[in-house]
């Protein structure tokens, strides 16, 4: 099989297995919290290497589990106001908490699936606002909030 078409199929199990591709969900956090790729990918716990290629497809999926379960901690401080508004030391705080937490990964403690949260948000904005307002109101608040911004385009370009 070339490479081509391995990176696509990785790319449709992604899909399958964590509901879209992972180098989406990583670029949401590199924008969200404002850092570097490589040092998102030690916040993590995986090497940079490791994490580019899971994004790029090269690699279907991410072989520690507490890797993810680290992944979703992270996609959960977005909803933090202050991270969601970046202030740069809720942000920095944010980081330094996934980076040290030891989460526990089994059947009975995984955390809840991040994703589904996030539907359930996008759903909600989508419902009370049409899909302009909510991009015009993500251009306003690039430049002051922008994980809240990014949010507001998701659920704008979604509708």
């Amino acid at each position: 099989m070339d490479d081509h078409k391995i990176v696509q199929r990785n790319i449709a199990l992604q899909r399958e297995w964590y509901g879209e591709p992972l180098g989406d969900r990583v670029r949401r956090l590199v924008v969200a919290f404002d850092v570097s790729q490589a040092y998102l990918a030690e916040v993590l716990g995986i090497s940079a290497p490791m994490l580019s290629q899971v994004m790029s497809g090269r690699r279907a999926k991410i072989g520690n589990p507490v890797v993810l379960a680290r992944m979703i901690m992270l996609e959960r401080k977005c909803l933090v106001p202050e991270v969601a508004a970046g202030h740069k030391e809720a942000l920095m705080a944010a980081l330094e908490d996934v980076r040290d937490a030891r989460p526990t990964v089994g059947r009975d403690t995984f955390p809840v699936n991040a994703l589904s949260e996030e539907r359930a948000v996008l759903s909600a904005l989508r419902d009370i606002a049409e899909d302009e307002d909510l991009i015009e109101a993500a251009k306003r608040l690039d430049d002051d909030f922008p994980a809240l911004a990014d949010l507001l385009r998701r659920a704008g370009q979604q509708g």
